[in-house]
């Protein structure tokens, strides 16, 4: 059953034009991952239906009673609260009902009421029927639900008392993922939930949706979890949508299968349009040397079939790719052994993050280090950049190795934070202007971007532009953490091809799970502070990983 419908919808967002005409239908037990290029309008579409950005046009139909919960990409919690407090916050339905209940236990405790056995009869099967909502409104067993959904969301008893502000990005959102479904709203539009969370958290997650007994609708760039709870893709692209049934992978398989028939149909409708064409053209040209009427007729008869064609949607577009980034990593031989940490460990404080690493990456190899949230996958690569110094062991790198470092956080940014990604390529010696120009325009940045203070740019910018400074810098050992972060799908594709095709060595950090099935051939997982070795990709490792 359908329970969100959206007719002939069309929205703009700061006088720009998301989308057009869009009609689609969101069913009762439907698992929809919505996927497309950032910026083309998944956020909006959301907000739409939620009635936060206006309708230009169209109509969207919510059957009756139909509740919708909202995840936005980004949250922030009480300050002053810990995390069970804010779990526990009651949903408006509830607190209306708490706030009904109250008044009408006020009313029954004044004399005109208790001392009149009419008027308390009336007051008596008013409460039964605020109790009755409250029940089905599941009030008696709130607190219990935020527990179960807490613990199957990876929460302990020992987390209910942790600052709220003090969560990591990711626990944040899976509070928040509570505090929505705690109200069993019958859609669920989460905006890139699984930003943030470890492999762990990913798990809860994907759980969770499977789980979740009404709609779920979610904007993911996660192949991996769209895989594991998606029942429907839907791509927008060029301001439209267009279904696909079955997960991430089926999706590939068949948007690939359809661009080719629609490819082949293209050109033999444009073969057959050029004949008509021709025809056409002849029959003028006779007409106009002989003055036939015969003629003028054959020509308007097939000018109005190409008419007909065009006036009813006939006409097939030709395929475009999506423009994506230009990226290219050549690497160099480097030293045989890149990276050799031995008996290394790190404290602060006295307080140890982990001790006895020993590791070897050599010449060539592409290697995931994984691990929860909070272990030290960073520290370990600020160790190996020089960036710490370590509380034993020692670190070395090649000496015929140039490193090249991607940062989660762009930090490698920040001697140009407040200049433009054009003083970035120039700063390298790019050419002239123009070619640095034209090296960021490769890299899907708009003129108007080139120009503009880095700090301005959006996540997914950011992280182009230190792609675009690893090309620069010409590497040849790679050390990447969370490079897939704020990316669209077809850049990481992009992404992975290209270190499929690097000649040198990579370290990873991600929790990307299909990155890391797609791109290394080793994983080392830094758990209770020490690192475990594992052969191939993630889900050779998930395999063999202690459950």
């Amino acid at each position: 059953m359908h329970i969100i419908e959206l007719h002939h919808v069309s929205a703009n967002y700061n006088a720009r034009e998301v989308f057009k005409d869009i009609t689609y239908a969101l069913g009762d037990r439907d698992r929809t991952g919505l996927v497309g290029p950032n910026g083309v309008g998944k956020s909006t579409l959301l907000k739409l239906i939620l009635g936060i950005v206006p309708l230009e046009s169209g109509q969207i139909v919510k059957h009756k009673r139909t509740q919708v919960g909202y995840l936005p990409q980004d949250i922030e919690l009480p300050v002053g609260q810990t995390l069970l407090e804010v779990a526990m916050t009651l949903p408006p339905q509830l607190v209306a009902v708490e706030a009904e209940l109250a008044a009408v236990e006020a009313k029954m405790a004044t004399p005109e009421v208790y001392n009149d056995s009419d008027r308390l009869q009336a007051t008596l099967a008013e409460q039964e029927k605020i109790l009755a909502r409250y029940d089905r409104l599941n009030g008696p067993r709130h607190a219990s639900e935020v527990k179960k959904l807490l613990a199957m969301l990876g929460f302990t008893a020992e987390d209910y008392d942790l600052p709220a502000e003090s969560l990591s990005g990711g626990q944040k959102k899976l509070v928040k993922i509570v505090q929505l479904a705690v109200a069993a709203p019958d859609v669920l539009l989460l905006d890139e939930p699984d930003n943030h969370l470890d492999v762990d958290g990913k798990q809860h997650l994907e759980r969770f949706i499977n789980q979740y007994p009404g709609c779920v609708l979610i904007v993911s760039h996660d192949r991996y979890l769209l895989d594991e709870v998606a029942t429907k893709i839907v791509e927008m692209e060029n301001g439209k949508l267009t279904e696909y049934i079955g997960n991430y992978t089926a999706y590939t398989t068949e948007r690939e299968l359809a661009r080719l028939r629609q490819q082949q149909m293209y050109v033999a409708q444009q073969k057959e349009i050029a004949r008509i064409e021709a025809a056409i053209a002849r029959f003028e040209l006779w007409a106009s040397m002989v003055i036939d009427e015969r003629h003028i007729r054959q020509a308007r008869s097939r000018r109005k079939m190409l008419d007909r064609m065009e006036a009813n949607g006939e006409i097939i577009e030709k395929v475009y790719e999506q423009r994506t980034m230009n990226l290219s990593l050549q690497g160099s031989r480097g030293s045989k052994e890149a990276v050799v940490l031995k008996d290394l460990a790190m404290a602060f404080d006295e307080d140890l993050l982990f001790t006895d690493v020993n590791f070897l990456l050599r010449h060539g190899e592409r290697v995931g280090l994984v691990g929860p949230n909070g272990v030290g996958k960073s520290v370990l690569f600020k160790l190996i950049l020089g960036q710490l110094q370590p509380y034993d062991g020692t670190v070395k790198i090649g000496p015929s190795c140039t490193v090249g470092y991607y940062s989660q956080e762009h930090q490698t940014l920040a001697r140009w934070w407040k200049q433009t990604p054009l003083d970035l390529v120039l700063d390298h010696k790019v050419g002239n202007e123009g070619q640095a120009v034209s090296f960021l325009t490769n890299m899907r940045f708009s003129y108007q971007q080139v120009r503009q203070p880095v700090h301005t740019l959006s996540g997914g910018e950011r992280s182009r532009l230190q792609l675009a400074l690893l090309m620069l810098q010409e590497p040849n050992l790679l050390l990447l953490d969370e490079p897939t972060n704020n990316l669209d799908i077809k850049s990481v594709e992009v992404l992975e091809e290209t270190l499929d095709n690097f000649q040198g060595s990579i370290l990873t950090i991600s929790h990307d799970r299909y990155f890391l099935d797609r791109v290394v051939d080793r994983i080392i997982e830094l758990r209770d502070g020490t690192l475990h070795h594992y052969v191939g990709g993630y889900t050779d490792y998930a395999s063999q990983r202690p459950q």
